[in-house]
């Protein structure tokens, strides 16, 4: 897989978001959002049910369009059909829940190539960009003619990795990767996204709502209430010392733990 090269210090960001809104009738499901993701940083986006997050994720994603606002990538506005297409194969995207996020009529296989005949890209060694991308979420020597049903919710969300993997994306949106997985298997998902951004240079946006899971995974927090951000800052200082009542309560909702520095333990 091919490595993204280390950004230089005061690198411009990868992807910026300004003035998001967007309204279903008479709610406001986001207004006015800002975001920024630098190379090889998580950024998380956490808050509760219904606060905006999986919205801000699919608009960023180009799966919903926003009422207002900019979303522009390496400083360039995603605007126009050609700047969406280049956009999309820049950016991969892991959903919430395996099961509903593979199409069960297809192997596994199949799944994982999905992104690459979309861009045009199985043709040229798609069969062998399969087996390395399954190989490269610990899933080697796995039979890519399989059918999801054969494999556990741990599995099939590394496929779904791997699938987010396929055209060596810059950026990876992980809209709750863990949180329809068993607690033994969510480590092991979460150990393999810092695995792989090491490798490879990833920029994550992680959506959670689970401070714990950021405190360990994220570079920088932003807290989404109601659909605006009302603190932002370093996982340290977030988490250790929240400004907002807001981000307090949630942070009293989490298990007491001992936060371990971007390395889950199994």
């Amino acid at each position: 897989m091919k490595r993204h090269p280390s950004p230089a210090p005061g690198a411009a960001p990868l992807l910026e978001a300004a003035g998001i809104t967007k309204r279903f009738g008479r709610y406001t499901a986001l207004d006015a959002v800002d975001l920024s993701i630098h190379p090889g940083r998580t950024v998380s986006i956490v808050g509760e049910s219904g606060s905006g997050k999986s919205t801000l994720a699919r608009i960023l994603v180009g799966l919903e369009r926003a009422d207002a606002g900019t979303v522009r990538f390496r400083g360039r506005p995603v605007r126009g059909r050609r700047a969406r297409q280049a956009f999309r194969r820049s950016v991969g995207m892991v959903f919430q829940d395996p099961y509903e996020s593979i199409d069960p009529r297809l192997t596994i296989g199949e799944v994982v190539a999905e992104p690459l005949r979309a861009h045009g890209l199985y043709r040229d060694g798609g069969a062998g960009r399969v087996r390395e991308l399954l190989t490269a979420v610990g899933m080697e020597g796995v039979d890519a003619d399989a059918y999801p049903h054969r494999f556990s919710g741990g599995q099939r969300q590394r496929v779904c990795i791997a699938r987010a993997l396929a055209t060596d994306p810059e950026l990876v949106i992980c809209d709750e990767p863990t949180s329809a997985l068993d607690v033994s298997v969510q480590a092991q998902i979460l150990n393999l996204l810092l695995d792989l951004q090491r490798r490879n240079g990833l920029a994550y946006l992680f959506i959670t709502h689970d401070l714990d899971v950021v405190r360990r995974i994220s570079d920088e927090v932003d807290v989404l209430m109601r659909g605006k951000v009302v603190e932002r800052g370093s996982a340290v200082e977030v988490t250790r010392e929240p400004r907002h009542a807001y981000t307090r309560g949630l942070l009293a909702a989490v298990p007491a733990s001992s936060p371990r520095e971007r390395r889950i333990g199994t």
